[in-house]
This record gives C-alpha cells, structure tokens and sequence, in this order.
C-alpha cells in the first residue's frame, strides 16, 4: 500500500516536470470537449496503456523492445493524422467514421439511449499518448521501476505502474478541467473556432516533428522547472521511514533509481563537502541521540568472516555498530578506515563493529569474491554475508554506506548514511560507551583520522564534476556511440566523435546486459569524458582468465596521474571483479578524455566511479 500511495503521488507530481509538456499539446487538442465523454476516457487510455507497456518492458526481452519501438511509431502516425483532422474538417470525418460507428455499436449494445459521441476516439488519442509518454526519472518513479523490474510481470507489477500513471492522469485532469474554461472563453470572445481548430492541429503536428527529430529533448533539457526530487525524497523519507533520516536532506546527485541506491558524500549544513579530518581534535558538532526501536535480528545473514555468528542476545550490553557495505562501492572503500580505526580503537572499551556486506551486483554475492575482499583490504571486524539482502530489509535500508549506532540495550540510537562526518559519528560511540559504563570517557588518543591508500584515499570532493555511471541498460545513461545501444545482444560500436563532458561510449564488439557489457573480441575500447581527480572502474574477467587493458588520457600515457591499478605507460591486468583505480591525477584538474583499451577479450565492466 506504501508504494502503491508513493507512485501516484509521484504522478501527481509530473505536472511540474518538462517530461509533461510533449503531451498538453495532444490532451488540450479536445479541451473544447465533454470531459465525462472525451477528456476521461483520453486519460483513461494513457494511464492504462502506459502501465502496460511499462509492465511489459519490465519483464525483458527483445521482442518487447521492438513491440515498444514499434508501438512508438504506430502513435506518431496516429497523432500526425490527428493534427492533420484539425486542419480539415473532411478528414477528421472520415478519420473517425469507424470509430463512431463502432462507438455507436458498442453505445446501442450497452445504453440504446443517448446521443452524444463515442468516447472511442479519445480512448485511441489517449493510448497513442501513453505510448509516446516518458516520465521525468525522478527517485519515486525510480523506486517504481526498480521494485517492477525486480518483481517481473505480474498483476502487482501492473497495479504499481498504473498507479503512477494514474496519478500522472489526475493531475492533467485538473489542468484539462482549467484549460476547458479558458477553452470555451477564447471561443466566445473570439468567434473563432476553426482558426483554433487550426492553431491546434499545427501544435500538434509541430510537436510530432519535434518527437520525431528528438527537438523535444533538447527543448526540455534547456527548460528551467521545478525540480521536484526534492519533493519526492521527502515523501519517501516521510513516509518510507517513521524514524528521523538526518542526513537525507543532505545527499547530492539523483535519487534513487532502485530500490537500493549508492550514496555520494555528505555536505554540510552549509552546503559545503565535509572531508575527513586529517586533526587530532577536528571541530565536532555536538549529537542528538534518540531511541529508534530496538535492532533488526541478523539471523539473515548466509555467513559470517571473522567472527562465529552473533545474535541480539549474544551483543546484549555491547555497543554495536552497524555498518552497511559492499565491496565494490567507492563510498564504502573510503569509509572503511575509519570503520576499521573505530573497532581496533574501541573493542577493549565493549564496542562491536560489524560489516553487514549487502551485494549491488551479482559478483558480490559470491562467498569467495568477498573472503578475498575482506583479505585484500584487511578487515579484522565481524562481516555478515547478507547475499540475500534479508538484513538489508530488516533494517528498512535503502543506502551504502550505512551506518547504525546500537546502545547497551539493544536500542538504535543514531544513524548516518553516506560518507562523511566522521568526527560526528565517533563522538556518538563515545557516548554510547559512557552511557554503558556510566562514567565519562576521555579521548585521549584523539579522533581516528583517514588513513586510506589508494581507492580508500578520501575524495578531492571540490574537483568531482562527474556522477557514478553505470555501463549495464538496466541504469546506464549518456551513451554517445553513433550507434543506437543494442540490448541483451552483441553489436559493434564505434567510439564517440567529441563526446561532451560525463558522456561515454564503446568501441569494438560488446554484448551489453542489464549489469554490465562484455567484450566480445580482443581490441575494445570504452571512452568516458570526465572531470575528477580520481577514476575508477569496477570491472572484472568473464572468462576467469587474466584481461590485459591500457589506458590513455586525452590520447597520450598517463605518466604519473596513473592509479594504483596501472603504470605510467597505462598498462594494468584485470583479474578478479573489483574496483580498479586507473587514474589519480597529480596536477591540475580538468576535462580529460579517458580510453582504456582491452587487449583480450571476456572483460565485463559495470560502472564508473571518481574522486
């Protein structure tokens, strides 16, 4: 019921996004009309028509995508006939000659009285709108999808989508209900119906060719609106989480688009990125601790490295902190060193530290992909393997990382989600241990500052002008090959000309999947235009065999703005899937080109992460 309230909501709201505009054109075309006999019936056509074919979609495969493409065209083709009816009063008779007279039947079968005119062209115009129609991807249409991608198709699936459209309809049913007045007004004030009957049909027709050309992208992109993601994660926080989420309003990027999004690092309350401190006694604001329920069970977990299982009963009056991660997410490396510093620092003083390893791709739930993980970045504290995310879901969490502070009792006093404020969340340990052993507790050693090498190092966040990009359809975006993305199949790429700035291409033979693309034949390329010190790519060899690579920044070697990953030739080898840092730059930052070249075949590369 919760998501069910939060997808029409988050239709409701799309009156305030650009992603509406493609459609008032088609919608105030009958404004002059009943709306119990025409307006409803269009709304009615596009709302159902778009959850089924985005419940169709949902379900893969490459047949629903051409029925998609095709079901585009089938609708600029009806709505350019529509516009065209407008203009000429003979065509619009005859356009609609079938669907009267089949109105007429349906009218004479189920109501012999009456004489009014068949919804039944509405319905088509509206059906034609709901194939046409692509919402704004805000963070409730994100979670929408994600929960009907993760579902498949399925009658729950169906009545998810269409309450979004359904609440995408309501609102152009108050607009529509507006615009009729203002409709009619014109009419009697201007003697002028057939000129407004033309004026219609050549918006209408403009914006098919808009459509058809892609203008009206490019229209919308330079639109300034209402940004209404704010709005949409204060709903999700509100009514997705009945405890206080302080730092939500503090994330930056998108939304989420799944049901389980990366978090980016945390600003301040000035607005300013909050880096890790470095002193001895950093500035620290005072905290708030409030008692947030008891702790989830961890029975979900599948197993555990470093430590026997632990239950709730078993922690009863030790200090637990639970962190939420995955190994191959940025934000989560560069947090670890201070979750590693905190558990050696605080254990003799009853604290718990366990790393609760929630997967994001298929590699990660893998038990022996994680056992290396933990080795390779010397991790000491208990890890619960959650491949089944059952822990993940106890909690209600939706972040990495995650943080959660457990007093004495077994109470969730604190939380923090995103990187950042370290200096903060140490202090509520300090408070949490004092409050178990009832006397005040001296930091003399100080905070733990950041001590991470490499990927771990903590982000230039003032120089990162590129977002976490994913490389797999499922959540890719800003591809810039000439070549139209083929999904689930292998095609060949050829790299972009002059790719703007966080756009990226292929080059060579791929088969791009949901997760990941997956090189073909030796000699492939990806290109990515971006601005960052750092750049990093989770990749990993579908073959199980070693994947040589090179890399290149604006066409020469990278000298020393190498990464840990690779030399200063560029060379590099790819073995295990993991996070691989391919640049670090040690001068000045700036838009740089990167290429990295795969010299054998079998790589899988998933997404791009900076900083």
């Amino acid at each position: 019921m919760l998501l069910l309230v939060l997808a029409f909501l988050g239709g409701v709201l799309t009156i305030f996004s650009p992603c509406i505009l493609p459609v008032l054109p088609f919608v105030f075309a009958r404004a002059d009309r009943s709306f119990r006999r025409s307006t409803l019936p269009l709304l009615v056509g596009m709302a159902v028509t778009f959850a089924i074919f985005a419940a169709l979609a949902t379900a893969g495969g490459q047949w629903i995508v051409r029925t998609n493409e095709y079901g585009r065209v089938v609708a600029l083709v009806i709505m350019a006939a529509l516009g065209v009816s407008l203009f000429v009063p003979a065509v619009a008779e005859w356009f609609m000659r079938p669907l009267v007279r089949l109105g007429a039947t349906l009218r004479a079968r189920v109501q012999p009285s009456g004489e009014q005119a068949s919804p039944a062209g509405s319905v088509v115009l509206g059906a034609a709108i709901g194939l046409l129609w692509a919402p704004c991807a805000g963070p409730i249409l994100g979670l929408v999808l994600g929960v009907a991608a993760l579902s498949g198709f399925s009658t729950w699936t169906l009545g998810l989508l269409l309450a979004f459209a359904v609440g995408a309809a309501v609102s152009l049913a108050i607009v529509m209900l507006a615009g009729q007045r203002v409709f009619q007004s014109l009419k009697r004030g201007l003697g002028a119906e057939a000129w407004l009957r033309r004026a219609l049909g050549a918006v209408v027709l403009a914006a098919v060719v808009a459509i058809v050309f892609g203008a009206d992208t490019q229209l919308l992109a330079a639109v300034q609106y209402v940004n209404t993601n704010g709005i949409e994660q204060r709903l999700v926080a509100v009514l997705a989480h009945p405890r206080p989420v302080r730092a939500a309003a503090a994330f930056t990027g998108a939304g989420p688009s799944a049901a389980s999004p990366r978090v980016p690092l945390v600003l301040g309350a000035a607005g300013d990125p909050v880096r890790p401190s470095r002193a001895s006694a950093p500035q620290v604001q005072q905290v708030k601790l409030d008692n947030e329920g008891p702790m989830p069970s961890l029975s979900g977990a599948t197993g555990w490295l470093n430590s026997q299982r632990l239950t709730r009963k078993s922690l009863r009056g030790k200090v637990v902190l639970i962190d939420f991660w995955t190994y191959s997410c940025i934000n989560c490396l560069r947090s670890l060193p201070y979750i590693e510093g905190w558990a050696q620092k605080y254990k003799s003083q009853g604290l718990v530290v366990i790393g609760v390893h929630s997967p994001e791709f298929a590699f990660e739930r893998d038990l022996s992909n994680v056992r290396a993980a933990v080795g390779r970045l010397k991790l000491t504290f208990p890890i619960a393997v959650d491949s089944d995310h059952k822990i993940w879901n106890a909690f209600n969490n939706e972040y990495w990382p995650a943080d959660y502070f457990v007093d004495a009792n077994g109470n969730i006093r604190f939380h923090h989600f995103g990187e950042g404020q370290y200096g903060e969340s140490e202090r509520v340990i300090q408070e949490l241990l004092a409050e178990a052993h009832h006397q005040q507790l001296a930091n003399s050693g100080g905070f733990v500052g950041d001590s991470g090498n490499g990927a771990e190092a903590a982000a230039d966040v003032r120089q990162i002008g590129s977002p976490e990009t994913y490389i797999g359809y499922a959540r890719g975006e800003r591809f810039d090959s000439p070549e139209r993305l083929r999904i689930d199949r292998t095609a060949t790429y050829s790299a972009p000309l002059r790719p703007s700035l966080n756009q990226w291409g292929l080059k060579g033979t791929w088969h791009v999947g949901a997760e990941s693309a997956m090189l073909e034949q030796a000699n492939g390329e990806v290109i990515y235009r971006f601005h960052a010190r750092d750049l990093h790519m989770v990749m990993g060899s579908g073959t199980g065999k070693p994947i040589r690579f090179r890399i290149w920044i604006d066409g020469t070697q990278p000298g020393p703005d190498h990464g840990v990953d690779t030399n200063a030739a560029g060379f590099g080898t790819v073995t295990g899937y993991r996070l691989y840092q391919l640049v670090r730059q040690r001068g000045d930052v700036e838009g740089r080109t990167f290429t990295i070249e795969f010299l054998d075949p079998g790589v899988k590369v998933f997404t791009f992460t900076f900083g």
